[in-house]
């Protein structure tokens, strides 16, 4: 179904505006009940544009087409267009998740300028650790967010959500300091997930995948109308997926189901109701190597990428995770709507680990070992109201939003450390683990904040000014149990933000902007008191291009940010102890580029490079002035997709992708390098009804990541924890859509 975001029509023409509208009306307009046709008296002189816009599907939260995205929600938290948004937004949409064979939302975001996705390599599976804008390592996993709420795991633990990216519509990636929306948050940015809506347009597939390390899947898509009238629609989401792993005795399993309905009664109303059930009974390989014996040998020898630390029969995470929610709009009159957001979030997992340490001597092959287990429930909810005020005050065009959010998370649990024989780390042998665990310890965390926020959209011709604020208030409590201690943390912080930009007709729109994060802080000082949260600043200039009439969409943006009031540990003397202060501060300043590329009707291309210096610009150790690890100064990438629409390979679809990532440190102490690598990607697919009309429908593509097949350490946090990138993966998948 194709999109129409935008009709052209020269005024003088009357009879072709009638005519093209009439086609529209008995047609694609019936059909999609789009709402609304009005012109724009910003377009070119002597020209009128007129905006078609859908409740249904013409929005930033419907299907897109191709590879590119013209509308976003998660800058603004309103459906407004990219090319007018004065900040740094990329967007992943279907189409590229699929043609990229992404398994995992990191691997959405391999070809994402200013995102460093799978620094922790092949043994991530479990989680997705993104770095954005050299900012992310465990504080990534706090920072995604499904339907346009936080998805509240706790970092501090091991109960993280994880969404699978075949239930996602869409991943938008939000560039920079974000708290203006959406409170605490790291400067980095955030990932905003779109899940699959119903719309009101039939819809089936089934499909099947195998493919190396024992991969297999089965996954199903329905949806459609449910009343003549086209008030209700469904959509069901499935699927059942298992593999084992690039390392040895590693399994990962998943079962996932996601309803939702919609509810139209009339043009002014919508509520989606929406769950997702979840249950990974095996979630494959979590575990580093050191990097002696990765990034150089030891002792004339490499540690395998394939190398297992732990015990096969002690490597358990089992994972249940279930969500459900809903989105409400209401369209009180033209100038008002109101919006509520809710989801509740209940998981639980069992946890039960042995790992590696580091080598138990410097001539020793043997590495220490650890082991780890945990029991863990967690609830959370969050809440989102808004209100959404279109109104003119003579030349000047507003979108006031005003929003009140707030969010609760409580994990309970039990955890239990402790030690484990050694192993020898080129030749392992397995069975006799000799666990020793230490005390268990019972806990609790709990975290609330709630957030008041303006924000005011301004329109006069081509100028677009964007201005917000926010106050909030955050509450934190950790308890551990069996020992009756807590310790709690109230604070409140306001941020603020500014963006400028100009649309030219011609479609270039260049903007500045500023904007501001803040994150709570868990340290305490030397006189026991929580340190106040840690703080963003950034500052951004940029341009973008999207030609008129064109799905090409060209981007470039500079920023400086900086990370103040992080939290030092304080050089006291040898058995003092110890406490924090709010001294540490980080500053990065990139350059990101990025193109959507249609050169034919048949060759699109998507291009991206990210500059990023980051250094430590004050601590209190010897790292000052130096690179924080998973911080790669160098990244390009470049995929191509092109579709043969002649001769004998007609409905033959090519795909290819290089992704470069260059050199980064593997310790704050910038003692080692992680070298630069370079993968190849690449896709075929085929439709088989081009073959005989029994096969109308169905479709097969083949994906291989790292086709090369590399050996390379994709990132270390440490000298003892590299992590190997994922070795050559090729995977196919039969479609059928009926």
């Amino acid at each position: 179904m194709s999109s129409l975001p935008y009709i052209h029509a020269s005024t003088g023409n009357s009879l072709l505006l009638s005519a093209l509208l009439g086609t529209l009306s008995s047609s694609t307009l019936a059909d999609e009940n789009i709402t609304a046709i009005k012109a724009d008296p910003a377009a070119q002189t002597g020209a009128q544009r007129l905006t078609v816009t859908s409740s249904r599907l013409y929005d930033a939260l419907g299907p897109t087409e191709g590879y590119t995205a013209n509308t976003s929600l998660s800058a603004t938290k309103t459906d407004t267009p990219l090319i007018e948004t004065p900040r740094s937004v990329s967007v992943v949409t279907r189409q590229q998740i699929e043609d990229q064979g992404a398994e995992s939302v990191q691997q959405a975001l391999r070809y994402t300028p200013g995102v460093f996705a799978g620094g922790r390599g092949a043994g991530a599976s479990r989680y997705d650790f993104v770095t954005l804008r050299g900012f992310g390592g465990t504080s990534s996993l706090d920072t995604t967010y499904l339907d346009g709420l936080k998805l509240l795991g706790d970092a501090g633990a091991y109960n993280t959500p994880q969404i699978d990216p075949y239930f996602l519509e869409r991943v938008d990636v939000f560039k920079g300091p974000s708290s203006v929306l959406y409170g605490q948050n790291q400067p980095g940015g955030l990932v905003a997930l779109t899940s699959k809506r119903p719309h009101f347009t039939p819809y089936r597939e089934l499909q099947v995948t195998a493919g190396t390390n024992g991969k297999r899947a089965v996954r199903f898509d329905i949806g459609g109308p449910v009343d003549h009238q086209r008030t209700v629609a469904y959509r069901l989401v499935g699927q059942a997926d298992a593999s084992d792993t690039m390392y040895h005795h590693s399994a990962r399993e998943r079962y996932t189901l996601a309803p939702s309905v919609t509810f139209e009664p009339d043009a002014d109303t919508t509520l989606t109701l929406m769950a997702y059930l979840q249950h990974d009974p095996a979630s494959g390989f979590y575990g580093f190597v050191p990097a002696d014996g990765t990034l150089h040998d030891r002792n004339g020898r490499t540690i395998s990428r394939h190398f297992f630390d732990g015990e096969p029969n002690t490597n358990r995470f089992d994972r249940y995770q279930r969500m459900v929610g809903y989105h409400l709009e209401h369209r009180l009159n033209e100038a008002l709507t109101a919006r509520q957001n809710f989801r509740y979030l209940s998981m639980d997992i069992d946890y039960d680990q042995i790992y590696a340490r580091t080598f138990i001597d410097d001539n020793s092959d043997r590495l220490e070992r650890g082991a780890a287990r945990s029991n863990e429930s967690l609830n959370a909810y969050a809440l989102d109201n808004q209100l959404q005020f279109d109104i003119t005050t003579g030349p000047v065009e507003h979108t006031l939003l005003a929003g009140l959010d707030y969010q609760h998370r409580r994990n309970t649990g039990t955890w239990q450390f402790g030690s484990a024989s050694t192993l020898d780390a080129f030749a392992p042998r397995y069975g006799t683990p000799n666990i020793e665990y230490g005390t268990a310890t019972r806990w609790r965390h709990k975290v609330e904040q709630t957030g008041v926020y303006l924000q005011d959209q301004l329109a006069i011709g081509g100028w677009r000014l964007s201005l917000g604020g926010r106050q909030d208030w955050t509450r934190a409590t950790s308890d551990t149990r069996n020992t009756d201690t807590s310790s709690r943390d109230n604070q409140s912080q306001f941020s603020g933000s500014a963006g400028l930009l100009y649309a030219f007709d011609n479609g270039l729109s260049p903007y500045l902007s500023y904007s501001e994060s803040f994150n709570p802080n868990t340290r305490s000082d030397a006189n026991g008191d929580i340190l106040g949260p840690t703080e963003g600043q950034q500052y951004e200039a940029g341009i973008k291009y999207q030609p008129p009439g064109t799905q090409d969409q060209y981007t470039a943006s500079l920023y400086r940010l900086t990370q103040t009031n992080v939290a030092e540990a304080a050089d006291v003397p040898a058995g003092t102890a110890t406490y924090y202060e709010p001294i540490g501060k980080v500053r990065t300043h990139g350059v990101e580029l990025s193109a959507t590329t249609h050169l034919t009707s048949q060759l699109s291309l998507l291009t991206a490079y990210t500059y990023t210096d980051m250094e430590y610009v004050k601590t209190n150790d010897n790292t000052e002035g130096n690179t924080p690890y998973e911080a790669p100064r160098h990244m390009a990438s470049v995929w191509g997709r092109y579709d043969i629409e002649k001769g004998l390979l007609n409905g033959l679809e090519v795909g290819a992708g290089i992704r470069y990532v260059g050199s980064s440190w593997a310790d704050n102490e910038n003692t080692t390098q992680v070298s630069a690598h370079t993968l190849v990607d690449a896709m075929l697919a085929y439709d088989l009804g081009r073959l005989t009309p029994d096969l109308s429908g169905v479709h097969a593509r083949i994906n291989a990541t790292n086709l090369l097949d590399e050996t390379y350490v994709s990132s270390c946090t440490s000298l003892r924890n590299c992590y190997y990138g994922q070795e050559r993966s090729v995977i196919a998948t039969i479609s059928y859509q009926f």
